[in-house]
């Protein structure tokens, strides 16, 4: 068999508005890594953005598929990835690469392939970013006529007065709110109760990941989501019994298929699902689409936070997120 080929480049997508904050920072651009296999004249595609709260990076990122491209091009398998690569961004890129060439070679989309039930619109919620009181309620009145499923970043002190205003400009929106590990256990006593009579459906990782043993004894008057302590199927153990639910990213898994592995596993634990992204196109978000029918929380609008997206790109139809064309992914 003729050996595969291997391309892998960086790309910059600059962000709607001019920039995106988070409890960490904001960025006005975000830099991904594209993967190209190609095979007997099939090619496949796979896109991930490093993230530096887990140590990675653009530079690192395309190091870590350069080493393993002799492999790659010598016809390994998806199952062999997780031997050469742990998991992460660089894992994701060419796991679902692989999956989009062996999409392509038979013939058959990668629901199939994986033996997935045939994929359905979903309902997607839009994130805010963090901002001011003032600044989200004026967000939240544009974009909740058509999503009416808002996230909202927050950041700590102010939190409350900031879902307050996004709730007077948006009162018939459901709310889920993300801290991003920046709350303490007083921010938590005194903001749980307060958010969920402002009707806030879910709170995502509210203290830092190492700190998650605050969490033990405190109310949970809404249901939490883990994040950033979510990572592989491996880490979800210590989850249950202080989490409701997980949000599986495959730049976290590294890929889709540790995806589906992580989602079985959580669902195994009484854990639900929420399948996120970080901010990047439409060909990062189309594999977290297939696995996004198994939650019950879908937050891909990465393209849409984005001043333009690849052609073809996902469609979305208000807060409706339809299944990827094979000319994007699978």
């Amino acid at each position: 068999m003729r050996r595969r080929g291997l391309v892998a480049v960086r790309e910059s997508w600059p962000v709607r508005g001019g920039g995106f904050s988070i409890s960490r920072g904001s960025v006005t651009a975000v830099e991904v890594v594209v993967v190209a296999i190609e095979a007997e004249g099939a090619l496949g595609c796979g896109e991930c953005r490093p993230y530096s709260r887990y140590g990675e990076s653009v530079e690192g990122t395309l190091s870590a598929i350069e080493g393993v491209r002799e492999r790659i091009e010598q016809g390994c398998a998806r199952d062999d990835l997780e031997e050469l690569l742990p998991a992460g961004a660089a894992r994701n890129a060419l796991d679902c690469a692989l999956w989009d060439l062996e999409a392509k070679q038979a013939g058959k989309p990668v629901w199939q392939l994986a033996g997935l039930p045939r994929p359905a619109p979903l309902e997607v919620s839009f994130t805010l970013s963090l901002d001011t009181p003032e600044r989200m309620a004026a967000a939240a009145a544009v974009e909740a006529v058509g999503r009416p499923v808002l996230k909202l970043k927050l950041g700590g002190e102010g939190d409350v007065e900031r879902v307050t205003a996004v709730r007077a400009a948006a009162p018939e929106a459901r709310l889920i709110v993300d801290a991003n590990e920046a709350w303490t256990p007083e921010i938590y006593r005194d903001a749980a109760p307060a958010l969920a009579e402002l009707g806030v459906e879910l709170i995502e990782q509210p203290f830092p990941a190492d700190r998650d043993a605050w969490l033990d004894g405190l109310p949970r008057p809404i249901p939490l989501c883990a994040d950033e302590s979510c990572h592989d199927a491996a880490s979800l153990s210590p989850l249950a019994g202080r989490f409701d639910l997980v949000n599986l990213k495959l730049d976290k898994t590294g890929g889709l298929s540790e995806g589906l592995r992580a989602a079985m596993f959580a669902q195994a634990r009484g854990l639900g699902l929420m399948v996120g992204c970080m901010v990047a196109t439409s060909l990062a978000m189309a594999p977290a689409v297939l696995l996004a029918q198994l939650g019950q929380w879908c937050d891909l609008d990465g393209p849409l936070l984005l001043e333009r997206d690849r052609e073809p790109g996902l469609v979305y139809r208000g807060s409706t997120l339809e299944p990827p064309l094979a000319a994007l992914w699978g």
